[in-house]
């Protein structure tokens, strides 16, 4: 696939503080020089920052760029998510991150959907083709999969659902991705796949994200960001030459572009696109 044709975007997750708007408004005009194709803005559990969501989304758009929210359906009525599927149609918003989400702690209902793809059907219900409709995608499999056979399955039932393209949740081996897009092609899936791509800037921090989302750190990388203990330049550093290698074997392997987990920083993701080529 062309450069040309590729698509990069940076995602974000809805500040809870003043400082928290003020840093993230820096950091989106600093990845804004790169012309990504879109900032993506996450939704928090059940739904929980709805309106920071909302706000995030009008600014980056206000100020010119192209900005997709999440929505998430777990522990959500039809009513609520009819309300702000509009909502952002009415506002112009015409991509959007569909996703089944997380349940907030504490909550054991599931709300009035089970799956992403029935997200994904309603979407399409209530406005046709408005949106441009992404969904994830799981390389080493969703944690709650019982099987991979059921995990491939669950994603073909996305696309079938009218998804326009995927994300993936973010991983470090390459081969995880590549066999899980041999996997969807075998099964007739033909929507692009793009890698989620997470920097490395606080092991703790990354080490406890991945036990709860299920993505592998290799024993090797593992290994090495322990032996760095406190030591957070050389875990910068090490993260910068593995996250780079990374992205660099993926667009190689004909990737069609990468997706960006900030986590409001503008530092790491822009010194990997930097080391990329791609400004």
């Amino acid at each position: 696939m062309a450069e040309s044709k590729r698509v990069f975007s940076f995602e974000f997750y809805p500040p809870k503080t003043p400082e928290g708007v003020a840093k993230l408004r820096t950091t989106w005009k600093q990845l804004a020089q790169l012309r990504p194709a879109f900032f993506s803005v996450t939704y928090g559990a059940g739904g929980s920052t709805r309106e920071g969501t909302l706000s995030t989304v009008l600014e980056i758009r206000d100020d010119g760029h192209h900005a997709a929210p999440h929505i998430s359906c777990v522990a959500a009525t039809r009513a609520a998510l009819r309300e702000v599927i509009h909502q952002y149609k009415d506002h112009g918003i015409r991509h959007t991150v569909a996703l089944r989400g997380d349940l907030p702690s504490g909550l054991a209902m599931s709300g009035e959907f089970r799956y992403a793809s029935e997200l994904v059907a309603f979407i399409r219900e209530e406005t046709g083709d408005w949106f441009h409709v992404e969904v994830a995608a799981y390389p080493e499999y969703h944690p709650q999969a019982r099987k991979p056979q059921q995990d491939i399955a669950a994603f073909k039932a996305k696309v079938e659902a009218g998804a326009d393209s995927a994300i993936t949740q973010y991983f470090y081996n390459p081969d995880s991705y590549f066999h899980f897009v041999d996997q969807a092609r075998a099964l007739g899936i033909g929507i692009p796949i793009v890698p989620g791509i997470m920097p490395i800037n606080n092991f703790s921090q990354l080490a406890r994200f991945s036990d709860a989302c299920g993505a592998e750190i290799p024993r090797w990388m593992r290994l090495k960001l322990e032996g760095f203990g406190d030591d957070s330049a050389s875990i910068k550093a090490f993260g910068l030459d593995v996250v780079t290698d990374l992205c660099d074997r993926l667009l190689a392997g004909g990737a069609p572009g990468l997706h960006f987990y900030t986590m409001n920083m503008a530092g790491p993701s822009s010194t990997i696109w930097q080391r990329l080529g791609l400004s």
